[in-house]
């Protein structure tokens, strides 16, 4: 076990995990209560946490509640499954600026990645929901089906379907499909109708997320209007990650590996310094978030809090798509914030078959 214990007079270490911020309440109450676990994990630094958007307190904030408790410098770890834009670009960026203004150097850490505790928790999830199965089924006769967030990273797409086969293999289930919720494809609804075809009797979805949110409330939709059409096949609904102590010691070990000096990221597959088949042209693209104008704004709906439909995520959705009546645009044209154009935004089983699962989902609510 590290000591976190610095010398007072050479210089007082502090963390900040650095989270993406959600619209949904109970999200942003979740993120807060992990570090609150995480706390005592790595006494006596002081630990802080700050949002890239939508929520309080924002980055900066984070960054001067240890500058006020006499912080010298700063270990920021990110609150991500995976690097992608969010890691690489977002969060240091704003960092940087950070340090830029005050001085106050910051030593960033690993995203949390392929690791054998995520794995290990994400296991654990997918047991509880096979001990929540009605039917006598065996593994071998059951297919798992992760659920990514999605990006226009490529790198990050293929981690999760890493996190898809290690389960697989642990479990030997008969199976195994990786999905995503957005951005690219495939998504959940189309992807889940097309492995519904092999034939499996039961199918596990499991939210490879953090915490609750828009999204997982999304995929979990999907999952049972797919699921209506198939009454043949069992469907069942794992958890997310939430504050498993398995990740909750994953941020500690990734605070270790700042101290050690361990810190490098998979830059062989990065598309903005290496060219990865597809995306060349966002090789060396400058370093900037694209979050400034969201940064604090909490806007959300009751819905949104309370039992959210998955419909007010803009995700590829045309503003006005939105099944009940409000928009997150924020004073800008679309939630993608500038982002580098992903190249495959048309296929015909990634983004452009929300409009038409939203129009399901809206109706078997309206039924409902």
């Amino acid at each position: 076990m590290a000591d976190f214990q610095a010398e007072p007079s050479v210089e007082r270490l502090g963390v900040l995990i650095c989270g993406h911020g959600s619209r949904n309440r109970l999200a942003v109450e979740e993120f807060a209560q992990m570090v609150e676990k995480l706390r005592p994990k790595l006494a006596p630094m002081p630990v802080e946490h700050g949002y890239l958007e939508f929520a309080q307190p924002i980055l900066r904030e984070g960054l001067e509640s240890l500058r006020q408790q006499g912080v010298t410098k700063v270990l920021a770890i990110p609150a991500m499954l995976f690097a992608a834009g969010h890691a690489k670009n977002d969060i240091p960026s704003v960092l940087n600026t950070y340090t830029a203004e005050t001085g106050l150097p910051i030593d960033y850490g690993r995203e949390l990645g392929v690791d054998r505790l995520m794995v290990a928790a994400a296991g654990s999830r997918v047991q509880e929901a096979l001990e929540r199965a009605s039917n006598d089924i065996s593994v071998s006769e059951t297919l798992l089906v992760v659920v990514g967030r999605g990006s226009s990273d490529p790198d990050a797409n293929s981690n999760v379907a890493k996190v898809t086969r290690m389960l697989v293999e642990g479990f030997g289930f008969g199976w195994g499909e990786t999905v995503y919720s957005g951005v690219t494809f495939p998504l959940v609804d189309p992807g889940l109708r097309h492995v519904v075809r092999l034939g499996f009797r039961r199918i596990v979805v499991v939210p490879y997320f953090l915490f609750s949110g828009v999204l997982v409330s999304r995929i979990r939709q999907h999952t049972d209007l797919v699921a209506a059409d198939y009454p043949d096949v069992e469907f069942l609904s794992a958890g997310y990650l939430g504050q498993h102590p398995m990740v909750v010691d994953t941020f500690r070990e990734r605070v270790e590996e700042v101290l050690r000096g361990d810190t490098a990221m998979n830059c062989s597959l990065c598309k903005y310094r290496a060219q990865v088949l597809g995306f060349e042209q966002d090789v060396g693209r400058a370093q900037e978030s694209h979050h400034h104008h969201v940064e604090g704004l909490a806007e959300s709906c009751t819905l949104c809090e309370l039992e959210c439909t998955g419909a007010c995520q803009p995700d590829g959705v045309p503003p006005g798509a939105h099944s009940h009546g409000h928009s997150h645009q924020h004073g800008e044209p679309d939630h993608e914030h500038h982002h580098p154009p992903y190249p495959h935004a048309e296929h015909p089983l990634g983004p452009v078959t929300l409009s038409q699962t939203l129009k399901a989902s809206k109706d078997s609510l309206q039924k409902s």
